[in-house]
């Protein structure tokens, strides 16, 4: 969004929120108008998994978008989608078809999979525009989704300014302070901690490189286990640990800031998203940014968008995630080759292009 403001300054953009979001992800422009409506839940936790958007909450929204009467609603993410008055002209963003594909493994129960349905569903049907944000996920949407190819456009996502490149003694600090010791190395995993993630192979394949190990790797968890807008499974994992004798070994470091995340993914083996499916595999680039390789899955745009930069895996495939991992930790050549290439790639994606997209479908709709 802060792009799109900063590119287009000839327009107006009003943004519907409550004081949480505004504080949140403030928006500080010239051309920006922050309106600010009362809800019981924040936009961010009423989307969450455990969540529950109140009618109520709905109304007010819809209210006053339609008081506002923009000349177009741009909807950054379908996850917080409300029905729009009738008759106006919108632009969606719909980031992939996991939760359609995979719905078991992303939403708890049949009520939030009802719910999320009948959101798709009528975000789909009120949208001039479906945005999407990689040719692999357009691709699902039409696919799965039915959205004919004349509305789909992409978008594409990019690292922040804040993930480069960082001194080696920064990361072997950053490191240190969050568990792993000296002259250890460690992988890297970024997101959520849901069954689609694929985070039970991740633990099982460091168990396996880490047994018989003179100093054996690390594994470093980030993120957050509450709010999420999938299904959560972090309990299992930790039992899973535990079962794996890792425990030791592996850190839940929660959410991690990105001038320090920068740091940890910097002196990484790899950074490792074997998911079942990526819409972008926006953490992978974030650390490809960072110099790291990545371990990533093939059902996914990351073997084209960071093709030469790491090892892909097909989904559910425990030996060839064991063997990506082993080689990376053994090879440190292999390392550096990699993650020069991936560094390399990330650079070819900016902000600026998706954002430049994004606005030619906000035309294009208002047209």
């Amino acid at each position: 969004m802060q792009a799109m403001v900063t590119l287009a300054p000839e327009h107006t953009f009003l943004c519907f929120g409550d004081r949480r979001a505004f504080d949140a992800f403030p928006l500080d422009a010239p051309n920006v108008e922050c309106i600010e409506v009362a809800l019981d839940a924040s936009p961010t936790l009423a989307a969450a998994a455990d969540g529950a958007r109140s009618v109520p909450d709905m109304l007010r929204l819809t209210r006053a978008v339609r008081t506002a009467a923009p000349d177009v609603f741009f909807s950054p993410s379908v996850y917080t989608y409300f029905p729009l008055p009738l008759g106006m002209r919108a632009v969606v963003t719909i980031h992939d078809a996991i939760a359609e594909r995979f719905p078991h493994l992303t939403l708890p129960s049949a009520r939030a999979r009802l719910f999320w349905k009948l959101k798709v569903k009528l975000a789909i049907a009120q949208a001039d525009v479906v945005l999407t944000v990689s040719e692999y996920s357009r691709r699902d949407l039409q696919r799965v989704l039915g959205i004919s190819p004349q509305r789909l456009r992409v978008a594409v996502e990019a690292p922040a300014e804040a993930y480069h490149p960082v001194p080696i003694a920064e990361s072997r600090a950053a490191a240190r302070d969050v568990g792993v010791p000296d002259g250890a190395g460690w992988f890297t995993y970024v997101g959520g901690f849901n069954p689609h993630k694929r985070i039970d192979l991740i633990i099982r394949a460091h168990a396996a490189i880490a047994k018989g190990a003179v100093v054996p790797p690390h594994l470093l968890l980030v993120g957050t286990t509450t709010g999420d807008v999938f299904h959560g499974e972090s309990g299992r994992l930790r039992h899973l640990i535990d079962e794996c004798g890792t425990t030791a070994l592996v850190h839940w470091t929660g959410f991690v800031p990105d001038e320090r995340l920068r740091q940890l993914h910097a002196g990484a083996i790899a950074a490792i998203l074997p998911s079942e499916c990526e819409g972008f595999g926006l953490p992978a680039v974030e650390a490809a940014a960072c110099g790291a390789p990545v371990i990533a899955t093939t059902e996914s745009p990351l073997p084209e968008l960071l093709a030469g930069g790491g090892i892909f895996v097909v989904p559910g495939d425990l030996p060839a995630l064991t063997d990506a991992m082993r080689r990376l930790a053994d090879d440190p050549a292999l390392r550096a080759s990699l993650g020069a290439e991936a560094l390399r790639r990330t650079r070819l994606l900016t902000w600026e292009a998706g954002a430049r997209a994004a606005l030619d479908a906000i035309q294009e709709a208002a047209a």
